[in-house]
């Protein structure tokens, strides 16, 4: 079902006790009567955590090696040699330390890129992160990131999290990227900080709006590259969803905990 579905019969739903949500954001379902209510509520963390990996470093390599140039220039019949960037040893930094951000965190640093984290609190020691900020540095951590992914949780505290300040605060020579939610950033700042040339680029797989409305200026930056909500789904990753569902349901059968259980209050899975 969808989200809307569940708000709009949730007062039919007198014997309701759990709801399995199909995707790992659950932004769009905690509505008040809900988040107020004792119904359990589970997502599916884990399932996409590897392919938006695999996401992030093929947008990082597209940005890097040119990708975009290449197929521009073959568009065009053109034969544009040029030089491009090394990556070893470049600056991620990931803001959102959760399932996903850790999976992309493992991956970037194993192909040699130095990776720091932003969460709701700094530390350090961290196993998947060179340096954990707190939240609230995360303007003095953008300063040194040659790429920015942004894949927190969209909550009230997180809605808007990236606008012109943080824009400002990157290097000039910076990408930035979104795979979280349109919601967490101020797309007109973000516009502005791709046609002034205060940031190099975006690879944005989320909007505020979507689909993405034809007439959206993100569509003729030539350093924008847009995908279509797409960077978590591949193919069987509907059959993985129903496997945790599945699972699920026999621990509720068998009055076992069940397995990413979110906390509606936070929004999230708090492990």
């Amino acid at each position: 079902f969808r989200a809307k579905d569940l708000r709009q019969t949730w007062h039919l739903a007198e014997q309701l006790r759990w709801v399995q949500w199909s995707g790992a954001g659950v932004d769009a379902v905690l509505f008040p009567e809900f988040v107020a209510s004792d119904v359990q509520l589970t997502n599916v963390r884990g399932v996409f955590d590897r392919a938006m990996a695999e996401y992030t470093l093929g947008l990082i390599l597209a940005f890097a090696k040119g990708m975009v140039e290449t197929m521009a220039a073959q568009t065009a019949h053109r034969w544009s040699y040029r030089l491009t960037e090394q990556t070893l040893g470049q600056k991620v930094l990931v803001v959102g330390v959760g399932s996903i951000g850790r999976a992309i965190g493992r991956l970037l640093k194993q192909a040699g890129f130095k990776v720091s984290g932003v969460g709701r609190t700094a530390r350090d020691g961290d196993p998947d992160f060179e340096q954990v900020y707190g939240v609230d540095t995360l303007v003095q951590s953008l300063e040194t990131a040659d790429y920015v992914v942004l894949i927190p949780p969209l909550t009230d505290q997180t809605r808007g999290l990236f606008g012109a300040a943080e824009f400002s605060a990157m290097k000039a020579t910076a990408r930035f990227i979104n795979l979280g939610r349109g919601e967490l950033v101020d797309e007109e700042a973000l516009i502005a900080a791709l046609t002034s040339g205060a940031i190099a680029g975006a690879g944005l797989d989320v909007f505020l709006n979507e689909p993405l409305p034809e007439n959206s200026p993100f569509w003729d930056l030539e350093n924008c590259i847009v995908s279509p909500h797409m960077s978590g789904d591949y193919h069987g990753f509907k059959e993985t969803v129903a496997e945790v569902f599945l699972d699920n349901f026999e621990r509720y059968r068998q009055g076992r905990e069940l397995v990413n259980r979110v906390d509606k209050t936070l929004g999230f899975v708090n492990t």
